[in-house]
């Protein structure tokens, strides 16, 4: 009986040398969470500067509550309705004529019917500038009350005159899309409820091969944004543009980080808006069936000093652990609602199995050498 106990604690020192020497991708679970304290300057215990959180689903709503640890998302603009009408503002180019059947007609000669005044800019204060009219203010009309305004003006000094108007949007009446589709360009804008999804079809669509692709919205001093896959999805978020509006279509631009036993490690796009821990481990390709453990699945977060808190409402440590097991229901169901944030480090531990493994088949190859020499 000693002998096997004796010959057991020498298989289970195997194990452990095995498991610390023989050459691994990643570390075991115990060996990552190990630095539960370290020593002082003094030689006093000092609390590790990293706490572990076990994700379950009593823990997800308090984790869901805490402060993010990146940057604050994109607002947007919601949807305003507008008359689907053309409206004429400073910066645009209105063509007139005017047609006379006088003889004696101030404007046309005789045997002429009518007269084009060219093309001219209206004015910043809204204005353009006609013979025998003057300046008259258009801005803030459409093209047809535009044309009837100066009808009216005309009418005074020429009865018989009739006038003919032509718009063309300058850039107070067009949108800029700067980018990520197949036409990039300036537009002018059809009417006043023109809107970004609008626009995004008039030049040809979004690009393909964008992975989550984004829509950036800059407007005056502000930019605003929001994902394609959203815009498309919620009707409400298609926002009516206004002229000088610039937009943006480019790729999603956070990522998170996957090492350890995982499929692939690599740095990872953000493929949705918002993604899961299953959906993340099925983006780094899973688990490899080997050497993976699937009981210690580790998120590593680091957050910011101001999102610290003391009291549960936020994380206690800067550096913090998110610790998943899929190998029970809880655990799958709590990694399918945990939400992963850009920066994150998912780190699929070793499994000891392999290492056993290993070890029995280096000894067994050692009484197999040792029998045929004993014969």
């Amino acid at each position: 009986m000693k002998r096997f106990f004796r010959g057991a604690g020498v298989l289970l020192a195997c194990v452990a040398l095995a498991g610390c020497s023989l050459p691994r991708g990643a570390g075991f679970e115990a060996e990552v969470l190990s630095a539960t304290t370290t020593v002082g300057p003094d030689g006093t215990p000092v609390p590790a500067d990293f706490s572990v959180e076990q994700v379950t689903r009593d823990n997800l709503a308090r984790y869901e509550a805490w402060p993010s640890p990146g940057p604050q998302p994109l607002n947007w603009i919601t949807r305003q309705p507008q008359p689907a009408n053309r409206i004429v503002a400073p910066g645009d180019r209105v063509a007139i004529t005017v047609w006379d059947t006088e003889e004696n007609s101030l404007l046309t000669a005789p045997n002429q019917r009518f007269v084009s005044l060219g093309e001219m800019t209206v004015s910043s204060s809204g204005s353009i500038f006609l013979p025998y009219v003057e300046n008259i203010r258009i801005a803030g009309m459409s093209p047809d009350r535009a044309r009837e305004a100066l009808q009216e003006r005309f009418a005074a000094i020429i009865p018989s005159a009739q006038v003919q108007l032509e718009m063309r949007e300058g850039r107070q009446n067009t949108v800029s899309l700067v980018g990520g589709v197949a036409a990039p360009g300036s537009y002018p804008m059809p009417d006043r409820d023109f809107t970004v999804m609008a626009l995004l079809a008039e030049a040809g669509g979004v690009r393909t091969g964008l992975v989550n692709p984004q829509v950036r919205l800059v407007r005056g001093d502000t930019l605003y944004g929001v994902s394609v896959r959203r815009l498309f999805s919620e009707p409400r978020l298609d926002t009516t543009l206004i002229g000088g509006d610039k937009v943006l279509v480019e790729e999603e631009t956070r990522t998170f980080l996957s090492l350890g036993a995982t499929g692939r490690e690599a740095v990872h796009l953000f493929t949705r808006d918002e993604l899961s821990a299953l959906e993340a481990m099925a983006i780094v390709g899973g688990l490899q069936d080997t050497r993976a453990n699937p009981q210690a699945i580790l998120v590593l977060r680091e957050y910011p000093a101001s999102a610290l808190r003391s009291d549960g409402t936020g994380p206690s440590q800067s550096r913090t652990i998110f610790t998943l097991d899929l190998t029970t229901a809880d655990g799958l169901f709590s990694a399918g609602r945990f939400r992963i944030q850009p920066g994150d480090l998912v780190y699929a531990t070793e499994s000891m199995v392999p290492a056993i493994q290993s070890l029995l088949g280096f000894l067994g190859a050692g009484f197999g050498v040792r029998n045929q020499i004993e014969r």
